[in-house]
């Protein structure tokens, strides 16, 4: 895809969150008073033109649900991004880049430190620019679960593990992003080899293969976020479809 700056949408530079087996998510920590901030320190602050690329897939991947909500007769509000660089303030708490992207439905915002691009490609084994991409759309498909009043069936006791309402949750959100990546691609964004590459990065950040990778050790009981093979497969069912309707992950009964 032609973009500005960068020259294509073969997309460059999103992150996960690494924490042994966190990887990508939603805050849902008590609120505090403090509202989200930007904390950059110059010493690292990633070139503009990285910036300008998360900026755009955010844009776009905005403008799609923005679409979508319309024809339900729906109004899609925008999140915020917040670029930040070692840790920041936001109202689900302190946001660290430990943690990798998240969004927090207290303030609507997604929060980002760019340092992490390169852990995506050098770490988890996921290069390229839509395998980044993939990674903002999944951010957004919190935001959307926050608008419909989704989120909160990832939170409780019953939240982690596999099969579990938080798993649930991630996955749909993996769904969302490939309804996104079917919606970019209808409208000539493409190029040959990205959707590859966003199947392969949802693959890389697989409970099952970060704790392989980790620890030596897979345990569904402790998953967060589903196996490789289960977010590749809702990804790409949501890029199939394009129905935001069959990311209905809370009533499948195989995921």
């Amino acid at each position: 895809m032609a973009l500005p700056l960068l020259g294509r949408f073969g997309w460059r530079g999103i992150l996960v969150g690494v924490g042994l087996m966190l990887v990508m998510g939603y805050c849902a920590r008590t609120a505090n008073d403090e509202p989200g901030t930007q904390s950059t320190q110059e010493a690292s602050k990633p070139p503009d033109d990285m910036e300008s690329f998360v900026g755009f897939v955010l844009d776009d991947a905005q403008s799609s649900w923005e679409q979508i909500f319309a024809e339900s007769g729906k109004q899609y509000r925008r999140a915020k991004l917040v670029l930040f660089s070692g840790s920041t303030q936001t109202r689900c708490g302190l946001g660290a880049a430990a943690s990798g992207p998240f969004y927090c439905p207290m303030d609507g915002n997604v929060y980002i430190d760019l340092v992490f691009y390169k852990q995506l490609r050098d770490r988890f084994g996921a290069p390229g620019d839509f395998a980044q991409a993939y990674v903002i759309a999944h951010e957004i498909g919190h935001h959307v679960q926050n608008q419909l009043g989704l989120l909160d069936r990832g939170q409780g006791a019953a939240a982690t593990g596999a099969g579990k309402g938080g798993v649930r949750v991630e996955l749909q959100a993996d769904c969302f992003a490939g309804v996104w990546a079917r919606d970019t691609r209808d409208r000539g964004n493409l190029e040959q080899g990205d959707f590859e590459e966003a199947l392969t990065a949802a693959a890389s950040v697989g409970d099952d293969t970060i704790q392989e990778r980790e620890t030596g050790t897979v345990r569904p009981e402790s998953w967060t976020h589903g196996s490789a093979e289960q977010r590749r497969r809702w990804f790409d069912r949501g890029y199939r479809s394009s129905n935001p309707n069959d990311c209905d992950t809370f009533s499948a009964q195989t995921l």
